[in-house]
């Protein structure tokens, strides 16, 4: 018998908003030391009161608009009730009753062509906090830094069916999620987790089998093996009896490859929810719901052809397209210099050569956009050698305040109005200085011409046109 799987998804993303969702603490935790960004609200003291970071609600609504979702204009939280020593209040607050965003869609791409996968449900709530296990000293910590960052939770149907729209999904809602600027969605700093819940059944059947979930996967790999691994496991028990399976929840073991049962698999009327009587409803009036609509950007398929228009290929409209800090860099710095194939062949060498060099990512990039295109203008026009627009970009990456022009002239990097008879002669001087290289161009060797010229370049410090200084080395040569 033929079986298909059957894969629905809880994707928390953590919101890269300054502050916490309850309350003002910083929400930037990764990497900071153990329970320092903690306050009495966040860490459940009695008598503290939660108030709603509206940057939360707006990030929340932001995201379910570009997931295709309707918004609710009421939305309320509510008391997700259970126990677990991370969660000092002894209770989550979530949404349950009236999410910020319902009934979305969202289209993916694999080798088996497009489908439309759809969103139940967007709700916003608070993280818990982090249980560090020290194995040495068989003790356990908590870190309550991470406890009350805003996350949302976005909750698909049931209509995935391979590990390749798995994969597929979660890049596409990390894209848009980054496109709208509402979340970093970085699996290995924990700002994206997918929860995977997967059953299996009879191909061509309409009757769901037994559900298991598997918490908190962080990688696209680890979640691909951990399907493949379930959905052998499930295929097994229906087939040879191997175990009964029931409705838990697992963990995934990546160095083992298994899975490994945790618990039963908690209803919605096992966490008791009830609405949070500390927070009010939150009413999105029009002028809210309109601004929020105003700032969504276009997708990245539209952005792809529109730059197909202005002239570029099919594949560097792509690799721009991939993120938002690209279409963004790309679209200002042609606006400023008016050469858009220009600023794409600058964006897809240098620029991407300094992020990789720096290790940063394309969500990393910090450039006065405009500055970079007058740069580029500086060099098209002349002014400024491209070795010399190299060292510039290089320090915009560090100090985004720069503006090119100035900072040239400051450095004695701006190609001014050369003397002929200054360039003869330190090209002669050149020349008399090394015999050797010469004589190899003369006999055929062209890597000697580009070490005579690189001396002249060095000597000229690099503010020379390289196409007037060539002209010259070889009338020199040829006396």
């Amino acid at each position: 018998m033929n079986y298909e799987t059957v894969i629905g998804l809880e994707v928390h993303v953590e919101l890269a908003t300054d502050s916490k969702i309850f309350c003002s603490c910083s929400a930037k935790s990764f990497g900071a030391e153990p329970n320092d960004h903690v306050c009495p609200a966040c860490s459940g003291m009695p008598g503290m009161l939660p108030v709603v970071n509206k940057r939360v609600v707006d990030f929340g609504m932001k995201a379910g608009m570009m997931l295709n979702c309707h918004i609710n204009r009421t939305t309320t939280f509510d008391k997700k009730s259970y126990y677990y020593p991370d969660l000092p209040a002894a209770y989550q607050t979530t949404q349950w009753f009236a999410p910020v965003a319902v009934n979305g869609l969202v289209e993916i791409e694999t080798s088996e062509g497009k489908k439309n996968v759809r969103i139940k449900q967007i709700h916003m709530e608070e993280d818990a906090g982090k249980l560090v296990h020290d194995i040495s000293e068989g003790t356990t910590h908590v870190d309550f830094n991470r406890t009350s960052v805003p996350l949302i939770e976005i909750v698909s149907q049931p209509d995935l069916s391979s590990a390749e729209e798995v994969e597929a999904y979660l890049i596409r809602l990390r894209t848009l999620l980054r496109y709208a600027k509402v979340a970093e969605c970085e699996m290995a700093h924990g700002t994206m987790r997918c929860d995977v819940n997967l059953s299996v059944r009879p191909e061509g059947s309409d009757v769901l089998g037994v559900r298991t979930e598997m918490k908190n996967m962080n990688s696209i790999e680890a979640i691909k093996r951990a399907i493949a691994y379930e959905t052998e496991r499930h295929i097994d028990a229906i087939e040879n009896g191997t175990e009964v399976l029931v409705q838990e929840t697992r963990r995934w073991d990546d160095a083992k490859g298994k899975s490994y049962a945790m618990r039963s698999k908690e209803t919605a009327g096992d966490y008791r929810y009830f609405p949070d009587p500390n927070v009010m409803p939150v009413v999105i009036d029009d002028e809210w719901f309109n601004t929020i609509q105003a700032s969504v950007p276009e997708f990245p398929e539209v952005k792809r052809e529109k730059y197909i228009a202005l002239g570029l290929t099919e594949y560097d409209a792509e690799r721009i397209s991939e993120s938002i800090m690209l279409c963004e860099c790309f679209e200002e710095a042609s606006e400023a210099c008016g050469n858009p194939k220009e600023v794409v062949n600058w964006i897809t060498s240098d620029v991407m050569r300094i992020l990789n060099a720096k290790q940063m990512t394309y969500e990393m990039l910090n450039l006065d956009n405009k500055a970079f295109g007058k740069l580029i203008s500086l060099t098209v026009d002349g002014k400024i050698s491209r070795a010399n627009s190299k060292k510039i970009l290089s320090a915009m990456f560090d100090d985004p305040t720069i503006e090119p022009e100035s900072y040239a002239e400051a450095n004695d990097m701006l190609i001014g109005e050369q003397n002929d008879d200054m360039i003869i002669g330190i090209v002669r001087n050149v020349i008399a200085n090394d015999p050797k290289s010469v004589n190899d161009f003369k006999s055929g060797k062209e890597k000697a011409l580009m070490a005579l010229f690189g001396k002249c370049m060095k000597e000229l410090k690099g503010n020379c046109d390289p196409q007037q200084l060539r002209k010259v080395l070889l009338d020199c040569i040829n006396e």
